[in-house]
């Protein structure tokens, strides 16, 4: 009895221990974000002084920072175009991949995927520039004509990857018989992907989608080394800003663009948990017809 009240004591020690450690690692990690919304309300120019309540940055921000809008309308734009391409060629590399019958090939085809993932991000984007101005001197292009097409075929390229990995092992997760089924009784094959198949990526590939557009809009050092000086991103814009002081309307904008992805994650994990809900009550509906 004395072990049991002693196991049982070491137990909560420990649970109470990995909360706290747990808590204690979400404080480190959201803590700068906390801050930094704080400060965006801040009335002075002072970024470690709160000097009391105000809107003037957030107002700033739409009013007086035309060429920091401008820059968040480019990595907005580059961010949507680029995933969406990168979202398209993903999932149709991993009904590729899928569709193989030889595990070496597949193999072999995912070790490639995964190469631009484990490349630290300038070894990717100095071999992209150097291809980008070897391909303009074949061409006959001036090297300052580097602008928003090599910038959205490397965002593509660094993207495709993560998008495959969201939508490869839900598709290995489906009934392949389905489809068969549906092509016994007459429908063609691609017809019979789009209508069995499909719906069952829709979170998968949204998932992927999500994943490509944060990672677009936050890239820094690809975008640094293939872009060009006619069309700027924001994280280049802000880094080009490093030297000088950082003012508050730059935590008024990066506030607004954290809550939004919040609520964009919020939403989508609503919606994701309602079809879940629906497939497991279809699912017991099913069963209890059977019965």
């Amino acid at each position: 009895m004395k072990r049991f009240f002693t196991s049982g004591k070491k137990k909560n020690l420990s649970s109470v221990v990995g909360n706290l450690f747990m808590v204690l690692v979400y404080l480190f990690l959201y803590a700068p974000l906390l801050v930094m919304i704080v400060f965006s309300f801040n009335s002075g120019k002072s970024t470690s002084v709160f000097q009391g309540f105000s809107l003037r940055w957030y107002n700033e921000l739409v009013t007086g920072s035309a060429q920091l809008i401008e820059c968040l309308k480019n990595s907005l734009i580059l961010a949507v175009l680029s995933s969406l391409a990168a979202t398209v060629l993903g999932t149709l590399a991993a009904v590729g991949i899928y569709m193989l019958s030889g595990k070496r090939v597949e193999g072999l085809l995912l070790t490639v995927n995964n190469i631009p993932m484990m490349n630290p991000d300038i070894v990717t984007g100095v071999s992209m520039m150097m291809m980008f101005v070897f391909v303009g001197a074949l061409l006959g292009v001036s090297g300052d004509r580097v602008n928003f097409s090599t910038l959205l075929i490397a965002h593509i390229t660094f993207n495709i990857p993560y998008v495959l990995l969201n939508v490869l092992p839900k598709l290995r997760a489906t009934d392949r018989s389905l489809m068969d089924a549906a092509m016994d009784l007459g429908c063609p094959p691609v017809k019979a992907f789009f209508k069995v198949v499909m719906p069952q990526l829709g979170s998968a590939i949204l998932s992927g989608l999500l994943m490509a557009f944060t990672l677009s809009f936050d890239d820094f050092v690809i975008s640094y080394y293939t872009s060009g000086s006619d069309f700027v991103t924001l994280p280049v814009y802000i880094y080009s800003l490093v030297r000088k002081r950082v003012r508050p309307n730059l935590y008024a904008l990066y506030s607004l663009i954290f809550i939004a992805i919040l609520l964009l994650l919020v939403a989508y994990n609503i919606l994701q948990n309602k079809s879940e809900k629906k497939s497991r009550n279809k699912v017991a509906e099913g069963v209890r017809g059977k019965r």
